[in-house]
């Protein structure tokens, strides 16, 4: 990034000076742990977005508007919304030079409880939003020839398991995005980076959405996938509540990405996304995929024998 938006050069200017910080789903979780080290750094002026419904937590938080701080509504599902939230965000302090898409949704389902309705709703949340705010906001960073996209992907990004096909598809679809947009947009100095956090100690696990038929599944225990997914649920909840990694520890990968002069296209934000990274590259693909579905819990009792 070059160097008048480099934040960490900001330290004590004006506050019309510092750069402007998008980041959507704010109020909570990473989203919040960011904002709160960014504000507490002082160099650079913050546009936190999240539902209307959620604005409130702003406060019970402790973030208040000031000269350096604007709230806005933003349901990032919503094409209007974020159209307005962009126009509100330029509107504020004449540009954004960072877009931090934080906003995201998960679902638990196996492939085949995958309908069109969660199909459209996490590809609109985790990949068409970010798109769409990015598309918005470029036109004012190639005039500057700075800017910076930070979007949030996951270990999710990276490999897929067994019921999180919906969210995993999502986040790949994340990833190859912001890998072609890191090529389209390098020759204007704007750079693309994928922060990609493993599991992180957090509840954020009990807002997983269901489909219809993969909740049916989860409460009928003849269905053929019951057993995966009782199995993977309690796998994950363990590793979220066992890790070490935390939203702030993230969020310093995040504030790091921000304030960094030349930061690259992926960055593994958590320990097992390090490892899930190395195993990627170095293991041969036939063993990779058979090592990793060795670790899958309980997996020979997934598969039930069919009702005649």
């Amino acid at each position: 990034m070059s160097t008048s938006l480099d934040t960490s050069a900001q330290t004590g200017t004006d506050t019309l000076c510092q750069p402007v910080v998008m980041i959507t789903g704010a109020s909570s979780g990473l989203g919040l742990a960011t904002a709160r080290q960014l504000l507490a750094k002082g160099d650079c002026r913050l546009i936190l977005t999240a539902r209307s419904a959620s604005i409130p937590r702003f406060a019970a938080a402790g973030l208040l508007e000031s000269d350096r701080v604007r709230l806005l509504p933003l349901d990032v599902a919503l094409p209007d919304e974020r159209a307005k939230a962009v126009i509100a965000a330029e509107a504020a302090w004449g540009q954004v030079d960072v877009l931090v898409n934080n906003a995201g949704v998960a679902y638990r389902t196996v492939a085949e409880h995958i309908d069109d309705q969660a199909w459209q709703h996490i590809m609109e949340v985790n990949c068409r939003a970010p798109l769409d705010l990015t598309t918005r906001l470029l036109p004012g960073m190639r005039q500057r020839r700075m800017g910076r996209i930070i979007n949030i992907s996951s270990v999710g990004g990276m490999m897929a398991m067994p019921t999180m096909a919906l969210y995993s598809a999502a986040k790949f679809a994340l990833e190859g995005l912001s890998e072609s947009l890191w090529y389209e947009v390098r020759p204007w100095g704007i750079d693309v980076v994928l922060v990609e956090p493993g599991f992180i100690h957090s509840e954020s696990f009990r807002n997983t959405l269901f489909t219809r038929r993969s909740f049916r599944s989860v409460v009928d225990d003849h269905d053929p996938y019951h057993a995966q997914y009782h199995a993977m649920s309690a796998f994950i909840e363990r590793l979220m509540e066992k890790t070490i990694a935390t939203p702030e520890g993230v969020a310093k990968v995040v504030v790091r990405a921000i304030r960094s002069s030349s930061p690259p296209l992926r960055i593994h934000a958590t320990i097992d996304a390090t490892v899930f990274g190395l195993m990627r590259r170095f293991l041969p693909r036939g063993l990779y995929h058979r090592f990793l579905y060795a670790c899958l819990p309980h997996v020979r009792a997934h598969a039930l024998p069919e009702n005649p």
